[in-house]
């Protein structure tokens, strides 16, 4: 009988480790005794001790004990809750080798995931930012009451610990402003703060969203129940000490969930949204508006997709997963259409609203999924010559890839958020499709996240 040889690393077993690359999650890789073991925290080309704190059959997780051989693009992180909070993970990491080590993040997918020839692929250096800090448009707190004292964050790593963020680095300054205004307002009113443990108190989150552009703001306080004590007092001082506040919104959530959002929404000051432009386009923001995080990088993410595009004005286009429409009509007046879908009908009704704004008539928005409306337009006729995608995390349905490689359209240009994916997905396109290049955008400064625009062709 053969016993099981993979497991050779004992947990709290301490040994030292050399870290040869970034994983997915920005935490360092290294092999001891071919075995991999994962350590956030270590960067590539330290000689670290560690210690095992998980055992899993195929993989090992450790932490630092000792770090014997320190990269020289290691940096002191700015955040002083950096170690504690992990809402970002490369904070200790130079950012132009964060750069460097996005690519090769999203290099090390393709060969993980393809059978491409990935040394001879076309893949550039990452987009970064000039500066790569206070970036984020919106943030989403959740609350707890401590002592009197109403504490506002995110919850730490691997814990249910709230860990309270006065100044978070990445947030654009207004939202940081935002929230400490409001938790203030909390704590003068004596409003009280939902405990998940006993389901008891009202204001469980604190989302804010500002226009970069415009710099209009907007509050959402979501909360447990319908009534809202002390409403008019919360307004007129939330007014009183943001002046660029545009909209105060009430967001009713009474599950007993992680999600933030409940499905009642109800306007309490101001209008129903802020407006943020990007480039000559305008949007309306509502409350549950999906929009892009960072708006500076979105120009250059769609510039990317544009240039991708080499549009003559003739080309039918499909957007899948559309969103609000913000990529087609990026592309629209240099396009001949445009079609999108998507499964959110709110999305669909913005989107149709988007297109009226700026007067384009080439558009057409239908909700539903892209793997059953695109077989319908094409069995009608119509066949697009670009499909664009930009999937969530997990990437394309199979039924769509299946959908793509019949359609066969001359280009498709897939926005990636996640590699892993991305490679699995361009493997099974590559019956019918060459990658013609791939270019890393950074979305994310500071964080392990890293989204890719890939040109593909038809073979």
């Amino acid at each position: 009988m053969k016993t099981d040889q993979s497991i050779k690393i004992q947990e709290k077993q301490t040994f030292p480790l050399t870290i040869k690359r970034l994983g997915i999650n920005g935490e360092g890789v290294g092999y001891f005794k071919k075995q991999v073991v994962f350590v956030p925290g270590a960067l590539p080309g330290e000689e670290v001790v560690v210690e095992a704190t998980k055992i899993n059959p195929k993989f090992a997780e450790a932490k630092i004990k000792k770090i014997r051989i320190k990269s020289p693009h290691r940096v002191q992180p700015p955040c002083p809750v950096y170690e504690q909070c992990g809402g970002c993970q490369l904070q200790h990491l130079k950012y132009s080798q964060q750069l460097k080590e996005k690519r090769d993040i999203v290099i090390q997918s393709l060969e993980r995931h393809t059978r491409l020839a990935v040394d001879s692929l076309d893949i550039r250096e990452t987009i970064g930012m000039e500066d790569p800090w206070g970036y984020r448009n919106k943030s989403s707190f959740q609350l707890a009451g401590r002592d009197g004292k109403v504490l506002a964050g995110l919850y730490g790593l691997n814990s249910h610990q709230l860990i309270d963020i006065e100044h978070c680095a990445v947030q654009h300054s207004q939202t940081n402003e935002a929230v400490n205004a409001v938790k203030n307002i909390l704590e003068e009113l004596k409003i009280t703060i939902y405990n998940e443990k006993t389901r008891k108190g009202i204001v469980r989150t604190i989302v804010t969203r500002v226009g970069v552009q415009s710099g209009e703001l907007q509050i959402v306080l979501i909360t447990n129940q319908k009534e809202l004590p002390k409403k008019d007092q919360i307004i007129e001082k939330i007014q009183k000490r943001l002046p660029n506040v545009k909209s105060i919104v009430q967001n009713i959530n009474e599950q007993k969930t992680s999600l933030i959002f409940g499905e009642e929404t109800v306007p309490l000051a101001g209008e129903e949204f802020i407006q943020e432009t990007l480039g000559d386009l305008q949007f309306e923001l509502s409350a549950r508006t999906f929009f892009q995080l960072n708006p500076v990088q979105t120009i250059k993410l769609y510039n990317e997709v544009k240039t991708a595009a080499a549009l003559t004005g003739k080309e039918k286009i499909v957007d899948a997963y559309c969103g609000v429409g913000t990529i087609g009509l990026w592309l629209a007046d240099q396009a001949a259409e445009v079609r999108g879908m998507d499964v959110i009908p709110e999305s669909i009704e913005d989107a149709k609203k988007n297109a009226k704004r700026h007067g384009f008539t080439n558009t057409k928005y239908v909700p539903g999924k892209a793997e059953e409306v695109l077989p319908k337009w094409v069995k009608k006729g119509w066949k697009p010559d670009v499909i664009i995608v930009d999937p969530p995390r997990t990437g394309l349905d199979g039924r769509l890839i299946e959908t793509i490689l019949q359609t066969a359209s001359e280009k498709l240009i897939y926005i990636s958020c996640n590699p892993s994916t991305l490679a699995k997905d361009i493997q099974m396109l590559s019956t019918k499709y060459e990658v013609k290049y791939i270019q890393p955008v950074d979305m994310f400064p500071q964080t392990a996240h890293v989204e890719t625009v890939c040109s593909l062709e038809r073979k």
